[in-house]
């Protein structure tokens, strides 16, 4: 198997320039030697070129999906579908997995009752604060029925609570009789029927209905057993708690009189949530009062008190309903993890976990059931040097080679630089992420070497790199000049040039020279001025 090495991001030195230039291109010793170079020496030249140049990045990675996914589960149960298998292609919420819910039914039965029993809270908890600011809110307590005042419990000054007794009301406008029938006859008599109530007194027949037939048999003196039945008639205006009446219904007359009675008799009582302070009494012993009628006045703080407890009463209630509904939501969202589905379109790659498998808290959480990849778009990282980082930029575009496709060329982009760094043995590196254009023949996990292109010139007046001195200088080819100044050799003069792009082996020539000038090349080391000079960027072998 052959012994892969990544390659590293270098900077290297225009003298090594000339090294590697002397000793690959041999080619250029044909253009012209000149023996004013050196004693005993010949000048090795190269022309000045028109051709392309370009300035590149390489480093090596290795491909993996842009999305990739671990199908896990967040409950635990018996698996009783997985509808898919290794290689299929999947959609976005596709149904992978179906995990037997059965234990969350009754879970749910239970949150939906809690849901019925806040609601009647809530809608009683509302009624009772629209009652109290109807019968409280202004400081005034008011009568929940209607009748005459026969008799008043508090006074002024005292202290009310919830279930004291206020006051007695009576209302006799209907009044009630009650009477006995033998039990025969009284068998026969159905409520609704048709009574004629006669008054002991003056004779006077007052009609009336039957409301109510005991089913219970008594005996009254003389052995009679009968049954009592209740008679309601509205009072003309003279009927009174002293009076008695006989009563018949169609055939059957009563075994007795008996005396009549309110039909409303009320006995009324506070139903505070609070205690409040009596100020002033509104009715007298007597007087009539409607339902809704003001019977006290209690004091400015008592009120505030008595709405403000009302008022969280159904603010607990509201409570209560909003986590009822809560638990509603939350249990069909456990409900709902019952049934895993793919977060992503793409291959499977990997099923773990089958039909009739149990997860467990051991595999349930982190433990992968199934793994997706979305190959639809294929990535990998390089590893660029510090010195170089800042020329990278979102949207250039990398030449990808791959050995395991032969001699096949893609073409990729750069998508993002991440500042965060990895330093190894002093060396400084940030991850670039590129993004392979159509990857047809490339799969994850392949090693591929990456070439970003930083800038490119079409046409440009091209210098071998080992002719370029102290950054900025050449020697141009001079047969006029026939003996050496300073460091310059017979046969040339120094020129000074701007410069564009350079690479490992060119240079860019912007203003200084024309095509087909010859210069310099450098020799050795130790004959380059200006070796100081640092190069572009080129990839070795470590």
């Amino acid at each position: 198997m052959k012994n892969r090495k990544k390659k590293k991001t270098v900077i290297i030195v225009a003298a090594a320039f000339a090294l590697l230039a002397a000793a690959g291109t041999a080619a250029l010793r044909n253009h012209g030697r000149s023996a004013g170079a050196g004693k005993g020496t010949e000048a090795m030249t190269a022309p000045v070129t028109r051709q392309d140049i370009s300035s590149r990045l390489s480093s090596s990675g290795v491909l993996k999906p842009r999305n990739s996914y671990q199908v896990s589960s967040l409950v635990e149960g018996e698996i009783t579908s997985a509808d898919f298998e290794v290689g299929d292609q999947v959609k976005k919420g596709q149904v992978l997995y179906r995990i037997d819910v059965s234990n969350m039914e009754e879970e749910m039965k239970s949150a939906q009752n809690s849901v019925e029993r806040a609601a009647r809270n809530l809608e009683d908890a509302q009624k009772d604060y629209s009652r109290a600011q109807g019968r409280f809110n202004d400081g005034v307590f008011r009568s929940g029925d209607s009748g005459y005042i026969k008799k008043i419990y508090i006074k002024a000054g005292e202290t009310v609570t919830s279930g004291t007794k206020i006051a007695d009301i009576e209302d006799d406008s209907v009044m009630r009789l009650k009477v006995p029938f033998l039990s025969a006859e009284a068998a026969a008599i159905g409520a609704g029927s048709a009574a004629l109530a006669t008054l002991s007194s003056t004779g006077e027949q007052i009609p009336g209905t039957v409301t109510a037939v005991s089913a219970k048999d008594e005996t009254l003196t003389g052995g009679r057993i009968v049954r009592y039945v209740t008679i309601e008639a509205a009072n003309p205006g003279g009927l009174t708690t002293e009076q008695s009446a006989a009563a018949t219904v169609g055939d059957y007359s009563s075994s007795l009189e008996g005396t009549f009675s309110p039909v409303v008799e009320t006995i009324l009582s506070a139903d505070l949530p609070d205690s409040v302070t009596v100020e002033q009494l509104l009715v007298l012993e007597g007087d009539y009062a409607a339902k809704g009628t003001p019977i006290f006045r209690f004091d400015r703080e008592s009120a505030d008190k008595l709405m403000r407890s009302f008022r969280e009463k159904l603010d607990s209630a509201k409570d209560a309903m909003d986590s009822a509904n809560n638990k509603i939501e939350s249990t069909k969202n456990s409900m709902n993890n019952y049934t895993i589905t793919a977060p992503i379109s793409g291959t499977v790659i990997r099923k773990n976990m089958k039909a009739g498998d149990k997860i467990t808290s051991k595999t349930s959480g982190d433990g992968a059931m199934a793994v997706i990849y979305d190959l639809s778009s294929i990535t990998f990282s390089m590893s660029i040097d510090e010195l170089d980082v800042s020329k990278v930029k979102a949207g250039q575009t990398v030449e990808i080679t791959a050995e395991a496709a032969g001699d096949a060329a893609f073409q990729g982009t750069v998508e993002n630089v991440s500042l965060e760094s990895t330093n190894n043995n002093g060396i400084t590196t940030y991850p670039v992420s590129v993004a392979v254009k159509d990857p047809k023949g490339l799969l994850p996990g392949m090693n591929v070497n990456g070439k970003i292109l930083l800038e490119e010139s079409k046409n440009a007046l091209v210098i071998p790199a080992a002719s370029l001195m102290r950054g900025n200088v050449v020697y141009v080819k001079d047969p006029s000049v026939k003996e050496a100044k300073g460091e310059v050799p017979a046969g040339f003069r120094e020129v000074k040039v701007e410069t564009g792009i350079m690479n490992d082996e060119q240079v860019e020539v912007t203003s200084g020279l024309s095509e087909g000038d010859e210069v310099y090349l450098v020799q050795g080391f130790d004959s380059a001025p200006g070796s100081e000079y640092m190069g572009e960027e080129m990839a070795l072998e470590p």
